[in-house]
């Protein structure tokens, strides 16, 4: 029986002597931690990846920047060619135009009555042409005769007794309508020895009217 007692007590000390050794072996090792070198190790690794993630945002960051001013590039250059296929398509006389200028009537020498001397001066192509080009030259934007388009290949040609705007005939008096500034395009109309004055003075018929809305067809016809 004492045997017995003493052997328990033996085994109960045992036991207990084995925890507190692994207990304190255990306190020992949370104590020491990682090891001094690799304590060290692991910390230059970390700032090295926490410098490699503070250049990676500020990448991040120029990349970002450099995408908004790309995008924003694109857009001004996308304006830009909007803006001149819009030109475009004004000089090539592919959109109607709208806006302020003036309406030049044109018509051929009315006989006086009783006037027994036939009238001699008819309005020609050459007396067209010269008007126009005396509009462009004052900055008309857009111009039209009796309804045609003036463009860049537009003939204005005699075909007696017509006259041939864009191969559609056109006959007096003749409907000029020129989109711009109405003071200006008026003024060189105006002007003293110019065209108007020289029509007049060979006695045609030349009315000239400012207005603020005008409309000027689009070109229909081909540009070959």
């Amino acid at each position: 029986m004492m045997k017995k007692t003493c052997f328990f007590i033996f085994l109960v000390a045992l036991i207990v002597g084995l925890m507190v050794t692994f207990q304190i072996r255990t306190i020992n090792r949370a104590a020491q931690g990682v090891p001094a070198g690799r304590d060290q190790e692991l910390t230059i690794e970390y700032r090295r990846l926490e410098t490699e993630k503070a250049n990676l945002r500020k990448e991040i960051k120029d990349l970002e920047s450099k995408l908004a001013q790309a995008n924003k590039g694109q857009e001004e250059a996308l304006s830009a060619l909007e803006g001149e296929l819009d030109n475009a398509k004004v000089a090539a006389g592919l959109v109607k135009i709208t806006g302020p200028g003036i309406e030049i009537t044109l018509d051929n020498p009315r006989p006086s009555s009783g006037a027994e001397t036939p009238i001699s001066f008819t309005l020609r192509d050459e007396d067209l042409l010269r008007v126009v080009n005396e509009l462009r030259i004052a900055g008309a934007e857009a111009l039209s005769i009796n309804g045609q388009r003036i463009v860049a290949t537009t003939e204005i040609r005699y075909a007696a007794p017509f006259i041939n705007v864009n191969l559609t005939r056109v006959v007096p008096p003749y409907y000029i309508l020129a989109v711009g500034d109405p003071e200006r395009l008026r003024a060189a109309m105006d002007i003293s020895g110019g065209v108007v004055e020289y029509l007049r003075e060979l006695g045609a018929a030349v009315d000239i009217q400012a207005s603020e809305d005008l409309t000027i067809p689009a070109y229909n016809g081909s540009h070959s």
